[in-house]
């Protein structure tokens, strides 16, 4: 939480803290053992305070009294002096209500403009490493919709652990590797053998999209039928090794056109090629927990809470596709000693990760280190009507198909407005709507509005610099205060959001901060005859703004200053 949140919090344990000294000392309250920890809290309603403490209700026991009766003797013997407290009260069964005086309130503004685009940032992460892995499509054709979900939940977690003080890195896994690569070679090839005459089909679950169609032809433009008389294994290993890089680089241009650079590629084959995947299974072996049975290694994940086993090495000596996935995460946890690895997944993949946590249990490494992020499905939406369209007929929406039809703020924002289990509808006329019902622009618009404020009083020769701490105690206004308190929760909103893996609460975070700024607006005149409060007013709307671009740039979108 912000430097002035934290302040007041800490006020007020000392200040219940020193209470209950002050009263044992005095023989008013006698207790039976150790004091337990209490809370303090936001209330629900503003109205019952700014913070209430549960204290009495807590030491009940302890002091065998009614809680009202210790918050009443808490209360007397609490010394509110040199403090942000300006009054209390006891509320209900012993819940003692603070309410902070208007130097809280001004210290909130004063530290916005002095910490400026640094607002909200914390050490709540302690510098630990954090990998973070999303998208990591098969790299045999275009992103599909689920991508760019991940894409843009993936990049904005990233972004918002940094801003609690953790050192984040960002990866795609290329799955350049195992079936799916067969199946894309497969495809490729029966493509380029149709240009020269072969009546051969396309197996019903090969890969029917117009990209495997138009890396045929552009083989085919480069080498002609020379590899019609060659070995089947010969030409698709030569299709796959023209292709795949394109895909590749495809995937890098188009994911960087979503404003989304990662720090590593990592491909799957890099583990087969330095012997980490065949280390991962002698070390399997040595741990106790696998089995041979039927001509196959089978890996015990009964004895880590998994509802069956499952195999490792198949009867044909061939690995299944889940090794070089946990040689993957014991790469990234044992061998580049990240202290954590967070996989964003499709929702589909819930039976994968208890999977993968049993393998690394068994390699000896902490299976909590591991953490995943499972996404639900995404529908796009046009007209009220749900856009269906079939990726094996080669007419799948993909991710680019996405961004020439909507704003990259619009998508990258969209995509983080539900938590990740949720399923999402993206509507496609309202992302492209310049209204207040699109979120985006709304939030937008309020920071232009506020630009454009700053630019009216500047031309008409009113200094918009910072108000002193004097002038800021003159807000007062329900609509000042309650805009004030969103403010000051943005530091706390972004540790809660690294703790959920939710960027979601960010978007909310600003959508609601857009709302107050709005609301104190059109309660509030900005430009007033009292000098004094117009300052202060000023100061109130700049810190906003700050804060809004601060969220803006965390999620990688623009903050105009004009619309």
């Amino acid at each position: 939480m912000s430097l002035i949140v934290s302040k007041a919090k800490e006020q007020i344990e000392k200040l219940i803290e020193d209470a209950a000294k002050v009263s044992i000392e005095n023989g008013e309250l006698e207790p039976s053992g150790e004091l337990a920890k209490f809370g303090v809290d936001v209330p629900a309603n503003r109205d019952h305070g700014d913070y209430a403490v549960n204290a009495a209700l807590v030491w009940s026991k302890v002091f065998r009294k009614p809680p009202r009766v210790i918050a009443e003797t808490l209360t007397k013997n609490a010394d509110f002096e040199n403090t942000y407290i300006d009054r209390f009260e006891i509320a209900g069964p012993g819940f003692i209500n603070f309410y902070l005086n208007d130097d809280y309130y001004a210290d909130i503004l004063l530290d916005v403009a002095k910490k400026g685009k640094d607002y909200g940032k914390s050490n709540f992460g302690e510098g630990k490493r954090v990998l973070i892995e999303f998208v990591s499509a098969n790299p045999t054709g275009p992103m599909h919709i689920g991508n760019a979900r991940g894409g843009a939940l993936g990049d904005c977690l990233a972004a918002v652990m940094e801003a609690a003080g953790y050192y984040t890195e960002r990866e795609f896994y290329i799955n350049d590797g195992g079936n799916q690569i067969n199946k894309f070679a497969l495809s490729l090839d029966i493509r380029y053998r149709q240009l020269f005459g072969d009546g051969v089909e396309m197996p019903e679950d090969s890969y029917h999209g117009e990209d495997i169609i138009a890396h045929a032809k552009a083989f085919a433009e480069k080498y002609g039928d020379s590899f019609i008389g060659k070995s089947e294994d010969e030409r698709k290993a030569a299709l796959v090794e023209f292709a795949l890089p394109k895909n590749i680089e495809g995937l890098k241009t188009d994911l960087a056109k979503y404003r989304i650079e990662y720090n590593t590629w990592f491909k799957e084959s890099s583990l087969n090629e330095s012997g980490e995947t065949e280390r991962i299974i002698n070390l399997l072996k040595k741990s106790g927990h696998t089995y041979e049975q039927d001509g196959a290694l089978w890996f015990k994940a009964t004895d880590f809470g998994c509802d069956k086993d499952f195999v490792l090495i198949r009867a044909n000596g061939f690995a299944t596709y889940v090794v070089p996935d946990i040689a993957y995460h014991y790469n990234k946890l044992e061998v580049r000693k990240f202290d954590k690895a967070i996989d964003v997944l499709g929702a589909d993949h819930h039976g994968y990760v208890p999977r993968l946590k049993a393998a690394l249990t068994a390699l000896g490494i902490d299976a909590d280190r591991l953490d995943a992020v499972l996404m639900q499905m995404v529908r796009l939406v046009r007209d009220g009507e749900v856009i269906k369209a079939s990726k094996r007929s080669g007419k799948a929406i993909t991710l680019v198909t996405l961004l020439d039809e909507v704003p990259i703020d619009a998508a990258r924002f969209f995509f983080n407005l539900r938590e990740p289990n949720s399923h999402f509808d993206f509507d496609l006329d309202l992302a492209v709507s310049e209204s207040s019902n699109n979120p985006v622009y709304y939030v937008q618009y309020a920071y232009a509005r506020i630009c454009s404020i700053m630019r009216n009083l500047s031309t008409e020769g009113i200094p918009i610099d910072d108000a002193t701490k004097e002038q800021l105690k003159l807000l007062k206004a329900p609509e000042e205060k309650e805009l004030i308190l969103h403010i000051a929760a943005f530091t706390d909103e972004i540790i809660q959001s690294t703790k959920s893996y939710d960027p979601a609460r960010i978007t909310h975070y600003v959508l609601e901060l857009a709302t107050l700024f709005h609301k104190f607006y059109s309660a509030c005149r900005v430009k007033d005859s009292d000098t004094e409060l117009m300052k202060a007013r000023i100061t109130l709307c700049n810190d906003t703004a700050t804060v809004i671009k601060n969220v803006l740039d965390m999620l990688k979108i623009t903050a105009p200053e004009k619309m």
